[in-house]
């Protein structure tokens, strides 16, 4: 398997050595002072100055007793470099993370030296580039300018390619979490040792390459890894497609989508996500060649053949689950005719649903999703647009691109 040549550096902060490795020690012993607040008659000053031993002891104490907590106020940013979009994906579904990533939507595919993108995959994203080019402008030529044209046309084009293809980040998470991460991520692995689907085994690949580079910059403690609860990653999940449904004052869904949909919905980060891959292989078809049966003909025996590379645009099982004041705020953000369509689209059908599922239920929050189903964002009460789109279709919530 190619390696993906992932690389993490850090960003400056108090304990980044000079080589841009991390200062374990100092950190870990900073954390030691501050686990000594709650009882500390003198306050935090005092504990600054306290010996350094005395200090080692308490930070040997919160490792072993699992009072980790104090460990998660180091917060470390990465510069995560050729991480692939799935990798990407697995530490986003972790709540306590602020990322600023490379986006996929409008950047443009391009095969370089030592790529991980097939020659295949060049090919027929250019191809449908060029298709869905033709076919936004036909179609919205009058609403949309060349460069919008351009950038809608990538973000189809994309479902051709890898879920391993590599992004940039900037992460940041605590000392904590991280570790943490990396220790579901060794579970993950040994779970999924036997495996030998494709998916399976390039993303255990990835995470061993990401393990790696934390190991090289020194930031894996061996007491914060433990994993005592046996927790896993929260993005994987099993039988989803067994799960009830709800619609209440707490919610629970599930559907298909694209990982590149998932990956948009894990910004909530209020509502949670799980996904499970198909048993039998399934494709997004981009709404605006839907109308033209050659096309989405010619659209899926293309897909069909990147299957091993497990393009973006191969469906999942995803569940979600959350509260209905969160889905709400997920409405007034995916509503939109900014917004990514597919994300928008499943927004609008998990609404009605839930629209529905209170109506017979006689439920009192079936007044209140009334006032979000009459079209996007800008028909919601009290909502003003700064940037009004005038784009009927986009506001009606039929738009095709």
């Amino acid at each position: 398997m190619k390696k993906m040549n992932i690389e993490i550096g850090i960003l400056p902060n108090q304990f980044l050595n000079e080589d841009g490795t991390f200062n374990q020690e100092e950190a870990i012993i900073h954390s030691g002072r501050i686990a000594g607040i709650c009882y500390d008659k003198e306050g935090f000053d005092h504990l600054l100055t306290e010996d350094r031993e005395k200090t080692a002891r308490r930070v040997r104490m919160t490792l072993g007793n699992g009072h980790h907590s104090v460990y998660d106020h180091v917060a470390i940013s990465f510069d995560l470099k050729n991480v692939p979009k799935i990798l990407a994906m697995v530490i986003n579904n972790e709540h306590q993370y602020t990322t600023s990533e490379k986006s996929a939507r409008y950047t443009p595919v391009v095969r370089g030296k030592n790529s991980i993108i097939t020659e295949s995959e060049e090919i027929l994203y250019n191809k449908w580039l060029e298709i869905f080019k033709i076919k936004i402008a036909d179609k919205y030529g009058d609403v949309f300018n060349k460069s919008k044209i351009e950038k809608l046309a990538q973000e189809n084009a994309r479902y051709m390619v890898t879920v391993f293809m590599p992004t940039e980040l900037i992460y940041t998470t605590s000392l904590r979490q991280i570790n943490y991460i990396a220790s579901w991520m060794k579970k993950y692995i040994a779970e999924h040792s036997e495996s030998n689907k494709n998916f399976d085994i390039k993303l255990m690949g990835s995470m061993e390459e990401f393990l790696s580079e934390l190991d090289r910059l020194n930031i894996l403690v061996p007491d914060l890894m433990r994993n005592e609860k046996n927790r896993s990653l929260s993005l994987f999940g099993k039988d989803l497609d067994k799960k009830k449904e709800s619609f209440s004052d707490t919610y629970s869904t599930t559907y298909n989508v694209t990982f590149a949909e998932l990956a948009q919905a894990q910004r909530h980060r209020t509502l949670d996500y799980q996904m499970e891959m198909t048993d039998k292989k399934q494709y997004f078809v981009p709404p605006i060649i839907e109308d033209d049966p050659i096309l989405v003909n010619e659209w899926l025996n293309d897909i069909e053949s990147l299957q091993d590379i497990t393009p973006i645009g191969e469906l999942v099982t995803v569940n979600e689950t959350g509260k209905y004041d969160d889905f709400i705020l997920k409405c007034q953000e995916r509503l939109c005719s900014a917004a990514q369509l597919e994300i928008m689209r499943q927004t609008r059908e998990t609404l009605l649903k839930y629209r529905d599922a209170l109506k017979e239920e006689n439920n009192p929050l079936y007044d209140d999703i009334l006032n979000y189903t009459k079209g996007a964002r800008c028909t919601f009460p009290g909502y003003e647009c700064t940037m009004p789109c005038k784009f009927k279709e986009g506001i009606t919530l039929t738009r095709k691109i």
